[in-house]
């Protein structure tokens, strides 16, 4: 039996839920892992529990439609300067550490206290699964 596409488009964000969740349980430090479309839009996202979100709902949506945004239009460079690794934000409540895939952007916050090192640590860790 041939699955629908509704069916494969399931299965798909099933398995990109599954990326999410392992990327939470690398570090007690990771706030939250999603993984955003070239829209903006999201298609799985983790908040590790009993953590509240930092931005409403409208900020969210925002946000990630900058930052996916800013990498697709950063793709035109990509030739000069050769594919993006990461992108770490640093700000005052939280570190954002961003990669683009071909499935979407992933999008991890990971708490404001933690190092440089161990940011640099968790980045090589969420390449292994991603």
């Amino acid at each position: 039996m041939q699955k629908t596409p509704s069916q494969k488009w399931t299965e798909q964000i099933t398995q990109y839920r599954k990326k999410c969740q392992n990327i939470l349980e690398l570090s007690k430090s990771i706030r939250y892992v999603g993984l955003v479309n070239e829209y903006g839009r999201t298609l799985t996202g983790v908040l590790r529990p009993g953590l509240a979100t930092l931005l409403s709902n409208e900020s969210t949506r925002n946000e990630f439609f900058l930052v996916s945004t800013m990498l697709t239009m950063r793709n035109k460079a990509s030739s000069a300067l050769g594919n993006m690794d990461s992108v770490v934000i640093k700000h005052d409540k939280v570190t954002l550490v961003i990669f683009q895939r071909k499935e979407g952007v992933y999008y991890i916050s990971v708490n404001k206290s933690v190092t440089p090192d161990a940011v640099n640590q968790i980045i090589i860790k969420i390449k292994k699964i991603i």
